[in-house]
C-alpha cells in the first residue's frame, strides 16, 4: 500500500453539517484549481456559508504550490465542489490563480499559471494513497469536463464564456494519469 502523504487536517467550521456517505459511494476524483491567489484566500472562500443548510462550497483536499496538503472536509462527507456529482465524488483543489480576479471576463480567459512540480507530486502521492481508503475509487476528471455551462461574460453579456475552466490547459494530465491507478472519465 502506498505511504500516506502528510495531510494537515483543517476542517471547515460547517463540516459536521455536510451529509455523510458510505466509502463505496465514492468512485470519482474531480481535479479543480482554486482560481484564487493563495491558500488563505481559498480558505476564506471555503468558510463562506452559501446554503440554507449552513454550508458552503469547498473541496475535500487543497494542495498548495509548495506541495502541502490540507484537508478541509472528511472524505466521508459530501462537499459542494461540482454540480450534480458531489455525492459520488471527491474534490481536490490545487492552489492556482486561474482567471482570478476576472473569472468571467471574456478578455481574461487564459489560464497561464503552471502547476509547480511539488504540487503535482503531492497530488500524485494523494491519488496513489486514496484508493486504499476508498476501494471504489476508479475515475478522475477535471471540473471543466463536468460543468460545461456557458454563461454571459461579465464584460459583455452578449458574449458567452465557460463558467468553469479548471484545472485548465496547464494541468499535466498525461504525467498525472501515467502515475496513478485512476482512469480519466
Amino acid at each position: 500500500m502506498p505511504a500516506m502523504p502528510a495531510i494537515h487536517a483543517a476542517p471547515l467550521p460547517y463540516e459536521p453539517l455536510l451529509p455523510l456517505r458510505e466509502p463505496a459511494a465514492i468512485d470519482l476524483v474531480v481535479i479543480h484549481c482554486t482560481e484564487l491567489p493563495d491558500l488563505a484566500t481559498a480558505r476564506e472562500y471555503g468558510e463562506r456559508v452559501l446554503y440554507d443548510s449552513g454550508t458552503g462550497n469547498s473541496g475535500h483536499y487543497y494542495i498548495d504550490r509548495d506541495g502541502s496538503i490540507h484537508q478541509y472536509v472528511d472524505v466521508l462527507r459530501v462537499a459542494h465542489h461540482v454540480r450534480g456529482i458531489n455525492p459520488r465524488s471527491l474534490g481536490i483543489e490545487l492552489v492556482n490563480r486561474g482567471r482570478y480576479p476576472h473569472w468571467l471576463d471574456s478578455r481574461h480567459q487564459a489560464m497561464d499559471e503552471p502547476y509547480p512540480r511539488a504540487q503535482t507530486d503531492a497530488l500524485v502521492a494523494l491519488l496513489r494513497w486514496l484508493p486504499a481508503r476508498l476501494p471504489s475509487l476508479r475515475w478522475i476528471s477535471g471540473h471543466e469536463e463536468l460543468d460545461v455551462e456557458q454563461v454571459p461574460a461579465s464584460d459583455d453579456p452578449a458574449l458567452r464564456v465557460q463558467r468553469k475552466r479548471d484545472p485548465g490547459p496547464r494541468f499535466p494530465w498525461e504525467d498525472v494519469l501515467a502515475a496513478v491507478p485512476l482512469q480519466r472519465m
